[in-house]
């Protein structure tokens, strides 16, 4: 039979597969929508945009959401009942609706996100920080000398024939944890000193106050720490410079102790107290799994926002998804808890900028009423 140029039926499979019909989108979901730079060049609604974007800038959207409503309860005042009862946290710091915890480890103080961080601390917008030693000693370095630019491609061995150190694209000439060590070695005897006479019993949190108070420049994270009564821990305070100049001074004037005990019931104790907690987290490893397990101390954190490249197929803590820290008892089972997959140091003042930074005054205002 003839069949040239006569219409076939397409086959029933094909048509049921390609053109298969849809549910009705839930009520109120969102559509996909970008900045539209045809109305000039507005970086608060360009940020605003990034909700309705698509993959990570949608997750930046929402970690702006996460992180207004931890401000939003922080700032709420508190019912009088609530003002009345006894302060049982450990740091004895003014109870808020909401227990900020900040998270962030050693490279982001090398690098200009230190000025970020100082920001929130000076200006007591977080309430518990949770660092690495070099988090804390690259803080006080930078008081006594600079960190200056490099580049990812520079040859180690050519770097350490000229005595400086790279931290990625950072380079620290080492004479910078010379002056370190010549700035900090005095305050190690007057602290054994004081060991000895008075009792102190020195905790890492201690020692960073301490060391925040001598520093005495308002260009330091810890100065202001000390400052505002902020509580730094810092569980590997011994991995770093820090621990190199403790293992010095252990031959020159042994005898420090720094108990770590007391400072786990305070971190943990942070988290026990408080009303509503949040965690904002950048970067994995210890400062992650501290500030998280500190929560486990009371079911879980009501809000949280990672920023992270980890991923998650090796089973490290430092790459989980916040799910997984919900199986623990580390996130609450009804948070809606977010995570940037991007670099802290393109993510972090943005965030910054979108939530913590325009409430600037509404934080003065509370500061001035407690």
């Amino acid at each position: 039979m003839e069949t040239e140029g006569m219409a076939e039926l397409v086959p029933h499979v094909a048509v049921n597969a390609v053109l298969k019909g849809s549910v009705t989108m839930p009520e109120g979901s969102l559509q996909v929508k970008g900045y539209d730079f045809n109305k000039g060049v507005d970086h608060h609604a360009l940020l605003q945009s990034y909700l309705t974007t698509g993959y990570q800038a949608t997750n930046f959207g929402q970690a702006v959401e996460q992180i207004n409503t931890m401000i939003e309860k922080k700032l709420e005042p508190l019912e009088e009942s609530e003002k009345d009862a006894i302060n049982l946290n450990p740091c004895q710091r003014k109870p808020t609706g909401c227990t900020i915890f900040l998270g962030y480890t050693s490279n982001l103080i090398s690098s200009g996100i230190r000025e970020t961080i100082r920001y929130l601390v000076q200006h007591n917008m977080v309430d518990c920080v949770v660092t690495t030693a070099g988090g804390i000693e690259e803080d006080f370095i930078k008081c006594l000398a600079p960190t200056f630019l490099g580049d990812f491609s520079l040859k180690g061995k050519e770097l350490r024939a000229n005595g400086i150190n790279r931290i990625g694209n950072l380079l620290v000439p080492n004479d910078n944890y010379c002056k370190f060590e010549d700035w900090l070695m005095p305050i190690l005897d007057q602290m054994l000193l004081e060991q000895k006479e008075q009792g102190v019993n020195w905790t890492p949190s201690k020692m960073i106050a301490r060391l925040g108070k001598e520093i005495d420049n308002p260009e330091s994270v810890y100065y202001w720490a000390y400052k505002n009564n902020i509580p730094v821990f810092s569980p590997a305070l011994t991995d770093g410079s820090i621990g190199d100049m403790i293992y010095f001074h252990s031959y020159k004037n042994p005898g420090l102790v720094l108990d770590i005990v007391e400072d786990i019931r305070g971190v943990n104790n942070q988290a026990v107290y408080a009303k509503r907690t949040g965690m904002i987290i950048l970067g994995g490893g210890v400062v992650k799994h501290h500030i998280a397990n500190a929560n486990l101390m009371r079911n879980g954190a009501d809000y949280s926002v990672y920023v992270n490249t980890g991923q998650e197929f090796d089973g490290s803590d430092s790459g989980a998804k916040p799910d997984e820290a919900v199986s623990w008892g580390k996130i609450r089972m009804d948070a809606k808890p977010v995570k940037i997959c991007a670099d802290a140091t393109l993510v972090f003042p943005l965030l910054v900028a979108e939530t913590f930074a325009p409430k600037l005054s509404a934080f003065a205002s509370r500061s001035k009423m407690i």
